[in-house]
């Protein structure tokens, strides 16, 4: 594949400029979709792993799961099936060093459901949330507006909130600074002590759409004391020791309810944030990789279309085969030259194609913001090429067969 190869190559593709054209558009969608679907791909992931590090790698959150037995040991004799509950017992238990030394903090909470009315106007929160002050450090919720409730707010009953951003909008409407000021929640009236920093959707549900306020005036108000906690979150010293920390607290939950490890597993459920972060990011991975085929696929399909460009360009150019045999051209000089005629199709198409997408991952699609991989880039470019040379090695070979002599009577 010398200079002279090249230059008739070129010539042989600038004589049909459209047809040209027209085949490195196949190869340019193909290398431009490789690019966009793994960086949506990549970007959705990355969206959801950025949500689930905003509510923290180094949390649990525990919740009943199912019913236990009675004393006596299951399977027992006299033993009854009873509804597990999470209970101020088990936060005092998981509080305490001794039983769960890799516990910074613990939060239990509640949830309830209450409808917010405000001078005429009427809004039921997503979430209501009953929980204790240092609830917000664990979930790494900041406040924009006036502060969170304190821990002497819990313990006086104090009948304050914190609004999250779409419940000020629907309550209170743009531009007002709610802070200070009473609405009603349920029948009881609430004083707005703090508006939270916007977090936005994650997707799923707007995050938004919440609202705070201490454990005990919730309970004494909407849910009642006796029903036990929905929930209990907490925090461990670092994101490496959640698996340890979720034995600890099977073990307190087991010697305080009176049951085994292995039916304290089945009767509460816990979810650890950094085995969800792990197992996003591997489905993320494999749907990564499931676009990216998709779209190889349209790259395969230019390929055909490179393939079939070339065999005519052969077959127009046989008569031009010949004489160039005639005068002494070698098989691997008519070899050369239409192997890099294809090659310049695809490297041509990859380019503007790797252009095209690189443009195209700058806008959101589907609501996600595209996060280029480099690896893609690099990738599709170069699969392109090859497929140059794949589907380029027959009609080359092709046309280096044939007889001088008959390609010079070829009509």
């Amino acid at each position: 594949m010398n200079i002279e190869s090249m230059r008739i190559a070129l010539q042989g593709l600038l004589a049909n400029r459209l047809r040209s054209a027209l085949t490195t558009l196949g190869i340019l969608i193909g290398v431009a979709a490789v690019i966009v679907l793994v960086a949506v791909g990549n970007g959705s992931a990355v969206a959801v792993q950025n949500q689930i590090e905003g509510l923290g790698t180094n949390t649990l959150t525990i919740s009943a799961g199912g019913f236990g037995f009675g004393p006596g040991g299951v399977g027992r004799r006299g033993t009854t099936s009873q509804r597990i509950s999470l209970t101020a017992a088990d936060v005092k238990a998981l509080s305490d060093k001794q039983n769960a030394p890799d516990i910074t903090e613990v939060a239990p909470s509640v949830r309830a459901q209450a409808a917010g009315a405000y001078e005429g106007a009427t809004y039921t929160p997503g979430e209501f949330i009953g929980t204790t002050a240092n609830y917000a450090k664990i979930r790494k919720y900041e406040v924009a507006q006036g502060k969170f409730f304190t821990n002497d707010d819990e313990e006086e009953h104090r009948k304050v909130v914190v609004l999250g951003a779409t419940v000020v909008k629907n309550l209170f409407g743009d531009n007002v600074d709610p802070v200070g000021l009473s609405v009603r929640f349920g029948g009881s009236t609430f004083r707005v002590v703090g508006v939270l920093q916007s977090k936005g959707t994650n997707g799923m549900q707007d995050q938004d759409d919440i609202v705070f306020a201490p454990i005990s005036a919730v309970q004494d108000s909407l849910t009642g004391a006796s029903s036990g906690y929905d929930t209990v979150t907490v925090q461990t010293v670092t994101a490496d020791r959640t698996d340890a920390a979720e034995a600890e607290i099977l073990a307190v939950l087991a010697s305080n309810h009176k049951l085994t490890v292995s039916t304290a597993s089945t009767s509460f459920r816990i979810l650890n944030q950094a085995s969800l972060l792990e197992t996003s990011a591997e489905s993320h991975r494999v749907f990564t990789v499931l676009l990216g085929a998709v779209a190889a696929i349209s790259l395969l399909v230019g390929g055909i279309g490179v393939m079939n460009i070339m065999l005519v360009t052969v077959t127009e150019r046989t008569r031009e085969i010949g004489i160039r045999k005639a005068i002494g051209a070698r098989r691997s000089d008519i070899l050369g030259q239409f192997l890099v005629e294809s090659v310049l199709l695809t490297v041509v198409g990859g380019a503007f194609g790797v252009a095209a997408g690189l443009a195209g991952s700058h806008f959101r699609i589907v609501g996600i913001k595209p996060v280029v991989a480099p690896y893609s880039v690099a990738l599709a470019f170069g699969v392109a090429v090859l497929v140059g040379l794949f589907f380029g090695m027959y009609p080359a070979n092709r046309a280096a067969s044939l007889r001088p002599i008959e390609a010079l009577q070829y009509e």
